[in-house]
């Protein structure tokens, strides 16, 4: 509001200015909802509201150590009802947060990637938590090593697939669409050739060359398809694994552990 001056005789009003602040007034254009690092803010609130619910965030903590659960084992994690985990996992997904697998009539969940884990194992240490490690309640002769249809599964089919990927034998399957699918490198040709397998004449068989195949005691994958089939034909025939009469599990023998520590660096 003005000031005035009031004279003898008369009545003047001397005008004084002053900065009115807008109520609307914006300080800088925020328009694409963007921070100072360039990221969506929108995008990162949604992520970090679908970690910060407990029954999600259970289900997060559990996926952590690198193995895929069904919906049901991941409801009783989560201390929910089947159908709620269902709508959790949906929002996780959306998110980005897990990816599914389906594998005959059961869906497997699992984190997204890396670099989820990594930013789960951050929030860890800013709470001082820990995870509780993964125990699979599988009979231990059958969790050690199996068949699965044709090809190896258990703990030594799930390390040698993890062996073959680190010493770049495999890869991702280049044109494909289904990250589940591998090809053999130059390198791996030649190793696996080494051991009596015909790559060429694997890849003209009618079905899958090369798979991961998701095992159900370990929950991290094996390798299977036409190759998986290769491997565990190979490792009969020159006994390295025994396979019992009247079931699925392989045993392996004092040559096999001296075979894989040889030929593909893996202590048994």
């Amino acid at each position: 509001m003005s000031l005035r001056s009031i004279h003898a005789g008369s009545m003047s009003v001397v005008r004084h200015r002053h900065f009115v602040y807008h109520a609307t007034m914006n300080v800088t254009d925020r328009s694409d909802k963007r921070n100072h690092a360039g990221h969506d803010d929108a995008a990162v609130s949604e992520m970090a509201a679908a970690i910060g619910e407990p029954a999600r965030a259970r289900m997060l903590y559990c996926l952590i150590d690198g193995r895929a659960r069904t919906s049901t084992e991941l409801a009783v994690v989560a201390e929910v009802t089947p159908s709620t985990a269902s709508v959790h996992l949906q929002r996780l997904k959306t998110q980005r947060l897990v990816k599914v697998v389906a594998q005959g009539k059961h869906r497997y969940y699992s984190l997204e990637g890396a670099n989820v884990a990594t930013a789960l194992e951050a929030l860890s240490v800013l709470a001082g938590e820990s995870c509780k490690p993964f125990v699979p309640n599988t009979p231990s002769r059958l969790r050690a090593a199996r068949t699965c249809y044709d090809h190896m599964a258990g703990t030594v089919g799930v390390m040698l697939n993890e062996r073959f990927t680190s010493l770049g034998w495999l890869s991702t399957a280049t044109g494909s669409t289904r990250e589940d699918c591998y090809d053999v490198t130059p390198n791996g040709t030649k190793a696996f050739e080494s051991i009596g397998i015909d790559i060429n004449a694997t890849r003209m068989l009618r079905r899958r060359f090369a798979c991961a195949c998701l095992d159900w005691s370990e929950r991290r994958p094996h390798l299977g398809g036409a190759l998986g089939a290769a491997v565990l034909g190979i490792a009969l025939k020159r006994k390295w694994v025994l396979q019992d009469l009247d079931s699925r599990v392989l045993g392996v023998t004092s040559l096999g552990r001296r075979e894989m520590l040889a030929r593909f660096g893996l202590r048994l």
